[in-house]
């Protein structure tokens, strides 16, 4: 039983990332931070950041994480915040 909360609760999650990512990045592009200006933000973040995308109007850092793992945050253009990820973070 526990597991099967635990697996619905990680579906939902990962469900509301992506839809947040989709929904949270219609900005219009003389609004956006700079390429530069997000690397030094994931930077900051604790990342090492090896790219940057644009991904369905957001900004997608390829990144490694302090672990060592690879991560891939979803940002905001204009706020900088984070509004999803690919795989894990």
């Amino acid at each position: 039983m526990k597991k099967l909360v635990l697996a619905t609760a990680l579906l939902s999650t990962f469900a509301f990332s992506a839809a947040s990512a989709e929904d949270g990045c219609n900005v219009s592009k003389d609004k956006w931070k700079s390429e530069e200006a997000m690397k030094q933000q994931a930077q900051a973040m604790g990342l090492k950041v090896r790219d940057i995308l644009v991904k369905n109007g957001c900004y997608q850092v390829i990144a490694i994480d302090k672990t060592g793992r690879p991560v891939e945050p979803i940002f905001n253009p204009e706020t900088g915040e984070q509004v999803g990820s690919e795989g894990q973070m």
